[in-house]
């Protein structure tokens, strides 16, 4: 007899549904597992096993094999214990075929518990989409799962349960949909930074267009500090993105029962000794990276001329196109990595160049050398390159309080409601991802703009991608003025955070 368990799998942060076909058969025993399972796959023959002997039933003594279709893609994880128990207990009938709107997924232990996986929310996302009603998953994923919404989903913490459940002995309350609770934890605040108002203006920019932005700065001035409290001014993420980012997370096993849904956008910093496999993701079998961990929110690299060069070219590709494919022997997959990037560097090896102190030991050439660790490419992504003087004694003793974060994400918020409006419809969320027609749409200018333009363009030898990433910030800091037209004011600011010129001093 041949029983057909519904069951999910992931191929990236995709989820499919996976058929468990489950054989018993004469001859002499054996348990095989076919359709291409990894070794943890495999080795859920004794987890079932011992799982079926705990809880008092017999295992089948005949010829066990399982199919996990479609054959042509790999499976990997503990997310089919569940269903192939199920499916050989019902192909001996010993409980009967479970109903065909249902599918099961949960890692076993020995006793028949269930422990928790990885990437249940773009799994739960599949079986929505193709039609299953019931969906029946580990206590501890429960809540996740309720946020693919069009489901039906039973927490189960051991098996018995499970077959109480199926028998109609003992019913399992379905899981509520897990709702979002109010937190107070808002993160390091603006109003902790004494001075720098105009880094904190440079950020407010960066923060309502999604734009890239490069710190550059001596030891101490406060870099890291103001870059760690940009994602509290930048504006709530939708329940699209939402979801976005936490299938990424999801995969990463970095949600739970607590958190499963990610309420604040991600900030990722990585140490700069980060390679470029962990940054933009890969593996013998595809996983994500950093890049695609901070999708939707920010990815800070501080230290910027310490990270390697392979490391810090990896990521021209997703900035531009909001994506990154990656291939392997095990197939090739396209994970989301649309992020800020905000970078800070020291102005030379010591750190001192240019400050009051003069202690700077660098020669220019020990500059050059150190600046020219950052690609010219690399730095023509970076929309705004902003110098971040020390900290004076006055402003450190100042008494007034600064402006809090809430006022600025107030105003943030109010630019990215014009941009919504503006590109409604169209996929584009803000100001940084206009395409180059939508530039030429949005980012006319008056014939003062169209100088003052023509003459930076040839003043500074500005290439097409930062003619363009000029305007797009000139748009933004339009949009955060509530004017409907960009000014020459606007463009004189937007293109004096383009000054490569502060690298070299």
């Amino acid at each position: 007899m041949v029983v057909t368990i519904r069951s999910l799998g992931l191929q990236g942060i995709t989820g499919y549904e996976v058929s468990v076909e489950c054989a018993l058969s004469g001859g002499l025993p054996a348990f095989d597992v076919v359709g291409l399972p990894d070794a943890a796959v495999k080795e859920s023959r004794e987890r079932v096993r011992a799982a079926i002997k705990s809880c008092g039933a017999k295992f089948p003594v005949s010829r066990i094999t399982v199919n996990l279709a479609p054959a042509a893609l790999r499976k990997e994880g503990t997310v089919y214990d569940l269903p192939i128990l199920l499916g050989l207990l019902a192909a001996q009938g010993d409980i009967g075929p479970p109903p065909e709107t249902a599918a099961f997924l949960g890692e076993l232990s020995l006793t028949g518990a269930l422990r928790p996986i990885t990437g249940m929310l773009p799994m739960a996302m599949a079986a929505a989409r193709d039609g299953v009603k019931e969906l029946y998953v580990p206590a501890e994923n429960a809540a996740e799962a309720t946020l693919a919404g069009g489901l039906t989903v039973y927490p189960v913490g051991h098996v018995e349960e499970l077959l109480g459940h199926l028998q109609g002995r003992a019913p399992i309350p379905p899981a509520q949909p897990w709702a979002p609770g109010r937190s107070e934890d808002t993160g390091p605040d603006f109003a902790e930074v004494m001075g720098q108002e105009n880094v904190k203006r440079a950020l407010e920019i960066a923060a309502a267009g999604g734009h890239n932005i490069l710190l550059i700065g001596s030891p101490g001035a406060g870099k890291s500090m103001l870059a760690r409290r940009l994602p509290s001014i930048l504006p709530d993420m939708t329940r699209r993105e939402a979801l976005e980012a936490t299938e990424v997370w999801s995969v990463a096993g970095l949600t739970d029962r607590r958190h499963p849904l990610l309420q604040r956008r991600p900030f990722r910093s990585p140490h700069h000794t980060v390679s470029a496999v962990a940054l933009a993701g890969g593996g013998a079998v595809p996983r994500p990276g950093e890049i695609s961990l901070a999708h939707n929110g920010v990815l800070f690299l501080d230290e910027l001329p310490e990270f390697a060069k392979d490391a810090m070219e990896v990521l021209r590709q997703p900035l531009e196109d909001g994506e990154v494919t990656i291939t392997r022997t095990a197939g090739s997959v396209c994970l989301p990595s649309r992020f800020m990037l905000v970078c800070a560097m020291n102005p030379c090896r010591c750190g001192w160049r240019g400050h009051s102190s003069g202690r700077c030991s660098c020669t220019d050439a020990m500059v050059e050398k150190y600046v020219s660790r950052i690609s010219g490419p690399m730095l023509d992504r970076m929309d705004l390159h902003v110098e971040v003087p020390s900290v004076e004694f006055e402003a450190m003793r100042r008494r007034q309080s600064p402006e809090p974060s809430s006022a600025i994400k107030a105003r943030v918020d109010a630019a990215r409601a014009r941009q919504a409006e503006r590109f409604a419809g169209s996929g584009v969320s803000c100001n940084a991802h206009m395409t180059a027609a939508r530039v030429g749409e949005f980012c006319k200018l008056d014939g003062a703009g169209e100088r003052i333009l023509k003459a930076a363009f040839d003043r500074m030898g500005l290439t097409a991608r930062s003619h363009d990433r000029i305007l797009r910030v000139a748009r933004t800091i339009a949009d955060l003025e509530g004017e409907a037209g960009i000014s020459a004011a606007h463009l004189a600011e937007a293109i004096q955070y383009r000054n490569t010129e502060i690298l070299r001093r």
